[in-house]
């Protein structure tokens, strides 16, 4: 098996070679809605990087490399080990409302990532774990996307579907019974649960190379998660406004 994924590896890396590449960079910042009570949104600077080389890619802040796939003309298809951070959690203080509970932390998640596209539209799907022990289980994620162009304004919007375990929901909307107090917040233990989410790329050229990019994303999350008694708000809303530069080499 090993020599057979060397194989495709070779195989991806000499085609890369024959190709024109390109790298698109830049920076913005990034801010992210928080659904318990009391929390106010996050609000950090974030790196942007696009780049594909049909062995390595990163996709903003989502980075894998190919061990099996074909890329033609119109139409390519990719199997990846794939990671990518999660930002979700709190900490007590965040608010009166989370106090005497645990800190929810922020985690990394990797697995296996399937992703076709055929000329402008595409779908991926991601079998992802927690690879720090936060939430010691897996979510399963698809999203199909497609491309429009209007004038030189570029869109890109998708829906996204993501299976999320028990133990997901557990970790980020539970309350123990070690967090419970009598009458105000009682234990709550959610079931596993589907968020349903849409999102779109807009970018707009400046120069031949210089561009801005703007993302825009809301996650509607499950209804096991909405019933927890920290939790008032069932949306997560966020977002990205950024400059990209792209590199061709």
């Amino acid at each position: 098996m090993k020599y057979f994924i060397l194989l495709s590896i070779l195989f991806l890396t000499l085609n890369a070679a024959d190709a024109k590449q390109s790298l698109t960079i830049g920076a913005g910042p990034y801010i992210q809605t928080q659904p318990y009570k009391g929390v106010k949104p996050i609000f950090v600077p974030s790196p942007v990087i696009f780049f594909d080389n049909s062995l390595f890619y990163i996709r903003w802040s989502r980075f894998g490399m190919y061990f099996l796939g074909n890329k033609e003309k119109d139409f390519a298809w990719g199997l990846s080990l794939t990671a990518q951070p999660r930002t979700y959690g709190y900490d007590p203080k965040d608010s009166a409302t989370l106090q005497g509970m645990d800190k929810r932390e922020n985690t990394f998640e990797g697995g296996l990532a399937f992703s076709a596209s055929y000329h402008d539209k595409y779908i991926e799907t991601m079998l992802l774990t927690d690879m720090l022990g936060r939430y010691n289980s897996w979510i399963f994620k698809t999203e199909i996307g497609d491309e429009y162009h209007l004038g030189k304004v570029s869109f890109y919007p998708s829906l996204i579907v993501i299976y999320q375990s028990k133990k997901f929901l557990d970790y980020y909307y539970g309350v123990k019974e070690s967090e419970k107090i009598a009458g105000i917040r009682p234990a709550y233990s959610p079931s596993d649960g589907v968020l349903f989410g849409a999102q779109t790329y807009i970018k707009y050229p400046l120069t031949k190379r210089l561009s801005t990019l703007v993302n825009i994303r809301a996650d509607l999350i499950p209804q096991t998660a909405y019933n927890s008694p920290i939790v008032n708000d069932r949306f997560i809303y966020s977002g990205l406004l950024s400059l990209i530069y792209k590199f061709e080499y």
